[in-house]
């Protein structure tokens, strides 16, 4: 009973209403800046520190692709043609899924203008014209086993061996330029991420001293002013 009685009583000065409202802002504000500081950090971590481990998956999963179809060109036989680009499909399949799969991950653009979806884009078209280009390879390779003489073959052979290198090289350099690019973007992003953090950091603290010292002189200053009249 007491207690209500003494809420009930009590009657708050402007001074300390202005006091507790002070305090109540700057708490809120450096709650609101240290939220949007973690928010920051983890997207950082999960869309661009294991995005670009992702990105450079991408990159060995294209290697590997180049590879097998590297491979594929120099089989001694059918059946080893056959063993070695069956796998093709699968690899080609797992590389456009990491690529959505990053594309999907909520994505921002950077100060400096350059934006990732644009980014990823070009990794797509660079992608798509590669695998073009790989199958007509492939394609050629498996005329070369159906055709019915060994003149036939050695010349479809021969035309699927000028069709990578003359085509599928530069390709492929499209695919590590566009990559490389991206890459590019997602360090950017992040370095901006992390000078927003550290500003907004450094602001709230700046805020915080600032404004403990100015409520503890407000403080003095009003009390001081209510006891002189006491006096």
């Amino acid at each position: 009973m007491g207690l209500i009685t003494f809420l009930r009583s009590f009657r708050p000065s402007a001074s300390q209403f202005l006091i507790s409202l002070l305090i109540a802002g700057l708490g809120w504000m450096s709650g609101q800046a240290l939220s949007r500081v973690d928010q920051d950090l983890r997207i950082m971590y999960t869309e661009y520190t294991l995005g670009a481990t992702d990105l450079a998956h991408i990159s060995a999963d294209v290697m590997r692709y180049r590879n097998t179809i590297i491979r594929a060109l120099e089989a001694d036989s059918q059946k080893d043609f056959e063993r070695i680009t069956e796998s093709l499909p699968a690899q080609r399949a797992r590389i456009q899924h990491a690529v959505d799969r990053y594309a999907a991950a909520g994505l921002r653009v950077s100060r400096s203008g350059r934006s990732e979806p644009e980014d990823i884009e070009a990794v797509r078209r660079s992608l798509d014209q590669y695998f073009s280009v790989a199958s007509t390879t492939v394609q050629l390779l498996t005329q070369e086993w159906l055709a019915p003489s060994a003149t036939e073959r050695e010349a479809i052979r021969r035309k699927a061996e000028e069709h990578a290198s003359d085509n599928a090289g530069p390709k492929m350099i499209q695919v590590s330029l566009a990559l490389d690019r991206l890459l590019d973007t997602v360090a950017d992003v992040a370095k901006d991420m992390r000078d927003e953090g550290t500003a907004a950091i450094q602001q709230t603290s700046v805020l915080i001293i600032g404004g403990s010292f100015f409520t503890a002189f407000l403080n003095i200053f009003l009390t001081r002013r209510r006891d002189a009249p006491l006096r």
